[in-house]
C-alpha cells in the first residue's frame, strides 16, 4: 500500500499502512519522504532512529518512534479513526514545509 501526500490520501488509506504492521513484534518509525511518500517501517532491533534516518537521505520528517507493545501500530491502531485522522492531519500540515527542507524534522505526535 503506497500512501503519498500529493495524492490526497484518505484516513482509510493511511489506516491500511498501520494495519499491515504488528505492534507486538517491532518498534516502528513513521516517516515522510521528499517525494511525499508516507512510510511506516520497522526499526531493526537495537537500532536508534538517528541511524535509520542517516540511511534514508530522502527522509524529510518523521514521528517519534512507536515503541513495540504501545498500541500505535497494527489492526487495533488502524481501527482508531480518530488517531489515524490526527496522524494524517499532522502529516498534511507538515508536508508543505517538509518538501522544501533539507534536514529532517522530528514530529512529536502527542502534541
Amino acid at each position: 500500500m503506497n500512501v503519498n501526500l500529493n495524492d490526497k490520501p484518505t484516513i482509510d488509506q493511511l489506516a491500511q499502512l498501520f494495519a499491515a504492521r504488528k505492534d507486538s513484534l517491532d518498534d516502528h518509525l513513521l516517516w515522510l519522504s521528499q517525494s511525499g511518500e508516507v512510510r511506516l517501517d520497522r526499526l531493526p532491533p537495537n537500532s536508534v532512529e538517528e541511524e535509520f534516518e542517516a540511511d534514508l537521505p530522502s527522509m524529510r520528517a518523521r514521528f517519534k518512534v512507536y515503541r513495540r507493545g504501545q498500541g500505535f501500530v497494527g489492526k487495533k491502531a488502524a481501527a482508531d479513526t480518530e488517531f489515524v485522522g490526527r496522524v494524517l492531519q499532522t502529516l498534511q500540515q507538515e508536508w508543505p514545509a517538509a518538501r522544501e527542507r533539507q534536514a529532517v524534522k522530528v514530529i512529536d505526535p502527542l502534541n
